[in-house]
């Protein structure tokens, strides 16, 4: 009866290194991400508030890779678009 459970401890032992193993070598690599620093570049320029002259010049920086985060009003005459890279 003990031999029986010794060898039950042993196969659930191995599965667990089996299993272990599998998710160490096709898992994701959680240093190397947490390894890399994310760098971002920001531009800020102020726009006409006319929707044509905004349309156009989010088109131009979103084209170049830009991402609006925000709008400032600053002296709510001049909106300014704050992008990220």
């Amino acid at each position: 009866m003990q031999d029986v459970r010794l060898s039950g401890a042993w196969v659930i032992a191995g599965i667990s290194l089996c299993a272990l193993g599998f998710i160490l070598l096709f898992g994701p690599p959680f240093a190397a991400k947490a390894q890399e620093s994310k760098r971002f570049q920001y531009k800020i320029i102020e726009v006409l508030p006319d929707t044509e002259n905004m349309q156009s010049r989010l088109n131009e920086f979103g084209s170049g890779g830009w991402e609006l985060v925000a709008v400032s009003m600053g002296n709510m005459t001049e909106p300014r678009l704050i992008f990220k890279k």
